[in-house]
């Protein structure tokens, strides 16, 4: 599995007094099972990036290609496509529209042609995956809690079995114990299914955690497409696009510029406690 932009432009309104370029010569490539954080301010062009991954928007100008077809070709299967690249959008809970959650879920396969059973049983494997227990598949959807929601939309576009997940802010508007639920089961699909994850998100502590490599956003360019701590190193750029690193960069930061032998790449405080305990070590 592989994404690739070449050169990706994209003008909403063009032609008319509304102009605006969201896109500006996007160039990357995404491999199989990589884990991909996507980070901007409001505006930057981080939702425009992802809808063009799965043909929802296209390109003013440029090419994709998804495992190594280029998906402008004529006659190019975009259906097919947006079963391999599953999109669950920022409050993926408007999206629920069934009676009942396993009916929800189980739209996706049958509107993909799969005989009923077959997407029965991709229902109920998705569901278990995102931690829903049988008790709730008769549930209205609509009674569930925030984070049960977002799970069974989330089951909603693995019951497709996509190749790539994109989560567009899977995590927006959840307490502290659903956002931790929602990324320890998105990042247990990276594992154990070998999937290619891109999360698009605000919070840095998350893309910290989680991320292999990080694109960052500003104005419609891609300004940064590095691993996740290398990006970090250069907090100060990120600032003036009005981003910030991790807390514990600051921290790492700030000890280095008060004479501690520390190195400043932790960006977890798992790794801050570890290099401060190093240091500590060092010093007697």
């Amino acid at each position: 599995m592989q994404i690739i932009f070449d050169k990706v432009n994209y003008i909403y309104g063009k032609g008319t007094a509304f102009e605006r370029h969201a896109l500006k010569d996007i160039s990357f490539c995404i491999n199989k099972g990589e884990f991909i954080g996507l980070i901007g301010h409001t505006g930057s062009g981080k939702s425009t990036l992802i809808q063009h991954m799965n043909g929802l928007i296209k390109a003013s100008s440029g090419s994709i290609y998804f495992n190594g077809e280029d998906i402008y070709a004529q006659g190019y299967n975009m259906k097919q496509l947006r079963s391999k690249v599953g999109l669950v959008f920022q409050y993926p809970e408007h999206q629920l529209f069934e009676t009942t959650v396993f009916k929800d879920v189980v739209f996706g396969p049958l509107n993909l042609g799969l005989d009923k059973l077959e997407a029965e049983l991709r229902a109920y494997e998705a569901l278990r995956m995102v931690g829903i227990s049988d008790d709730l598949l008769d549930a209205s959807p609509f009674e569930l809690s925030g984070g049960q929601k977002r799970r069974v939309a989330i089951a909603g576009v693995l019951a497709m079995k996509p190749e790539v997940l994109i989560l567009d802010e899977p995590t927006a508007g959840l307490d502290p114990r659903g956002r931790d639920d929602i990324l320890d089961q998105v990042t247990k699909l990276h594992e154990e299914a070998g999937m290619t994850i891109i999360l698009v998100t605000h919070s840095m502590e998350d893309v910290a955690c989680y991320c292999d490599r990080l694109f960052v956003m500003n104005n419609g360019e891609l300004v940064f497409q590095n691993p996740t701590k290398e990006v970090f190193a250069h907090y100060k750029e990120l600032e003036e696009m009005h981003l910030a690193a991790p807390q514990v960069t600051y921290v790492m930061n700030m000890l280095k510029e008060k004479g501690w032998n520390v190195s400043c790449d932790a960006t977890t405080v798992e790794e801050a406690r570890d290099e401060i305990i190093r240091a500590l070590g060092s010093m007697h």
